[in-house]
């Protein structure tokens, strides 16, 4: 019997937020961020990996929102300004904290200065700009698989009355990773691991082959599942489903018994955006503007009982040891998870373990560097475990158990709740209706070829403000609260932008103007084909 076989799936995943109208936007640093935090640090250690031969295996995806962020002008730019901003402000933090009575806090900060002025170059030279062209690198070299999801990360059960809807949240996604990425995606990332009974039939006519939901919505599935959740199984349409084991990832993303909240590591929330007065920080925050994270973080998690404005000061060497501890722990763990399992189940056992990509780096600042540890001792002959990714586990093991589903999510709870709760639920009465005029619209058009160019760049353009406004962010940070005041403000504005456009088509008087001006706002998916919401 072959060893188990571990699948790490990563989920790249941002909103679309893109705000030309303003120099300097807020929302845009989350971009900034996963940029320096977690894309390039993961592309460093992919770049290593390769360098010395180890075969490691990877599935990520990288939603299609990302993916206009990443390769937008105007981001890509700003991305760049950032960089320059974060670098200027590190090398001021070397005279500052020189004259602590503390030496540590001055380590620190040489070790930021070097390693921002790495990723500036990395970004600048290495890449040049193109980190979604970086990524395909590596899946076109056989290191990693990339998968897609949803069009704009659209929470697909509030959809599920609405097969035009869900239709064009898949085909408009799988048209935009085959433009990307040169091939059609074999996977889906479901946003928020969110299943309705008879999504299968969806995916299935988009010719997508596997995805992944929380381990209840396979375990609960009719039949019961065999193998339970270390197997994958086949929905009646087709595509497989994997299910994502709890224990591995618990280990890891937890910050209450996982690795992150080890002592040793950075803490997050104790940033120099928040510490320091604001004149120090002017190189990255403009005068003026709201305090926010810089990056530039001095202090440990240190003993969970102390407050967090009493935090020790971090040690890179000391989270260094952290990482080659817990990878090690974590790699001993999967073994003695899986090893019982081969001879039972009479086929390799799988655990997949997915988690948000912007984990490792940006939440848990060491989570790069423990994926590579991890990655270079599972791949050693004698360590019992396999990396794979669920397509080549299904070309190996084309035989399952055929298995229904359950409707579920990886939210709170399992279900669905979080983006249908009385902070959000007011927002899907406004998105059906929309989705139904779409509907209506793209069925009226259909054979509509290059008669009315107008109105056919209207609807394209209507039909990405509708999928912007699905996007499940807007109700996820309104049901936490996080970024609430913007979240509400995007769902309106691209229904009212997408209302007055239906209003415009329907009146024959399209307003070159306003459809210019809406189309410089929003301009994902150039060649968006909006008669995916017709009926087939």
């Amino acid at each position: 019997m072959a060893p188990g076989q571990l699948a790490l799936v990563l989920h790249a995943h941002l909103p679309f937020v893109r705000h030309p109208e303003h120099d300097d936007f807020l929302e845009e640093c989350w971009l900034f961020e996963a940029v320096i935090e977690t894309y390039l640090p993961l592309l460093e250690i992919f770049d290593r990996l390769a360098r010395d031969g180890v075969p490691f295996a990877l599935t990520m995806t990288l939603t299609p929102t990302l993916c206009a962020m990443l390769r937008d002008p105007l981001l890509q730019a700003r991305t760049e300004r950032y960089l320059d901003r974060v670098v200027e402000l590190a090398e001021r933090e070397i005279g500052r904290t020189a004259l602590l009575e503390d030496a540590r806090p001055h380590e620190t900060a040489g070790f930021y200065r070097n390693r921002l002025r790495a990723l500036r170059t990395q970004y600048h030279d290495r890449w040049r700009g193109d980190l979604v062209g970086a990524f395909r690198s590596f899946q076109d070299s056989g290191q990693i698989e990339i998968i897609t999801c949803a069009a704009t990360h659209g929470f697909l059960p509030m959809m599920a009355e609405q097969a035009g809807a869900v239709r064009a949240q898949i085909r408009v996604a799988c048209t935009d990773y085959a433009r990307l990425f040169g091939s059609p995606p074999r996977g889906i990332w479901l946003p928020e691991c969110a299943y309705f009974t008879g999504l299968d039939r969806a995916l299935a006519a988009a010719e997508l082959r596997w995805f992944v939901l929380d381990t209840h919505g396979v375990l609960l599935g009719r039949p019961r599942p065999r193998a339970a959740m270390y197997a994958p199984a086949f929905t009646p349409a087709g595509p497989a489903v994997f299910a994502r084991d709890r224990e591995a990832s618990r280990q890891v993303w937890s910050a209450e018994v996982g690795y992150p909240g080890d002592p040793r590591y950075r803490d997050f929330y104790r940033d120099i955006g928040f510490d320091l007065p604001a004149e120090r920080l002017t190189p990255l925050i403009p005068e003026g503007a709201p305090r926010r994270f810089t990056g530039l973080k001095y202090h440990r998690v240190t003993d969970r009982s102390v407050p967090l404005p009493q935090k020790d000061f971090y040690r890179r060497a000391d989270a260094m040891d952290a990482v080659r501890t817990h990878a090690a722990h974590f790699l001993e763990s999967r073994v003695r998870q899986l090893a019982p399992l081969g001879e039972a189940l009479g086929r390799p056992p799988i655990l997949v373990v997915p988690f948000d990509a912007e984990l490792f780096g940006h939440w848990w600042y060491e989570g790069p560097e423990f994926l590579e540890h991890f990655f270079r001792a599972a791949v050693a002959p004698e360590s019992g475990l396999r990396l794979t990714t669920p397509s080549r586990y299904l070309d190996e093991n084309p035989t399952q158990q055929l298995l229904d589903p359950s409707p579920s999510s990886w939210g709170q709870n399992g279900y669905w709740e979080v983006w249908l709760h009385p902070r959000n639920a007011w927002i899907y009465r406004h998105l059906q209706a929309a989705a139904r005029r779409m509907t209506a619209l793209a069925g009226e058009h259909r054979d509509m070829i290059g008669e009315a160019p107008l109105v056919d760049r209207a609807l394209r353009q209507m039909a990405r403000e509708l999928l912007l406004a699905q996007s499940s962010d807007w109700a996820f940070l309104m049901k936490t609260g996080t970024a609430s005041e913007y979240a509400e403000r995007r769902t309106r504005s691209h229904l009212s932008r997408f209302n007055r456009l239906y209003a415009a088509v329907r009146r024959g008087q399209v307003d070159v103007v306003e459809l210019e001006r809406c189309e410089a706002r929003d301009n994902l998916f150039a060649d968006l084909d909006w008669r995916s919401f017709a009926a087939s």
